[in-house]
């Protein structure tokens, strides 16, 4: 198989895969994205990330964002892991800036804070808050309904109502900033 490798281009196909880039996206020009990689509807993706889906691939649910300066990508399957791990984002999903994920699962609805770090194996349900500068370890499990915050993250505490409905806001707000921005480039 032939590799595309352009430089000059952010969307690039890596090993015959090609990224699948929903309508009414938003992708800066600064940020890579590559490979296998599924992009839904009203994503956004800020500048200077880097979505690398090379060895494994990555899916990014309808109205998420991915802001400034993180970086997502995969675990590959070796000896060591056999099936190896992908990344999954849901929908409505807020990622803070500078953020690494790899080779996790964020349910729908999940704000992960600035600089946080999610590792391999991780799965984080539905209605979820992570807290800034978060260091998630190797395959923890974060239910449903909770704040984590710390270095490994623990359950701080139940999120409120009011945060449970900040948490669809967030997503919501960088939909209507994307589409500021993708109606300046008309």
């Amino acid at each position: 198989m032939t590799t595309i490798y352009d430089a000059k281009s952010n969307i690039r196909t890596f090993e015959g895969f090609n990224p699948t880039i929903g309508e009414r996206v938003l992708i800066d020009p600064s940020a890579v994205v590559l490979g296998d990689l599924t992009i839904g509807d009203d994503v956004s993706i800020w500048p200077n990330c880097s979505i690398r889906a090379d060895m494994h691939s990555i899916r990014i649910g309808d109205r998420s964002n991915i802001q400034d300066n993180s970086v997502l990508h995969i675990t590959h399957a070796s000896d060591y892991n056999p099936a190896g791990w992908p990344l999954t984002i849901g929908h409505d999903v807020t990622v803070g800036h500078s953020v690494t994920l790899h080779g996790c699962t964020l349910g729908s609805r999940v704000l992960v804070g600035m600089g946080a770090i999610i590792m391999d194996g991780v799965v984080v349900e539905e209605d979820v808050m992570i807290a800034a500068g978060a260091l998630v370890t190797p395959g923890k499990h974060l239910e449903s309904g909770w704040l984590y915050a710390g270095s490994p993250a623990k359950p701080l505490r139940k999120l409120s109502d009011a945060e449970r409905r900040f948490l669809s806001y967030s997503a919501t707000n960088y939909v209507r900033l994307k589409d500021r921005y993708l109606s300046q480039k008309r």
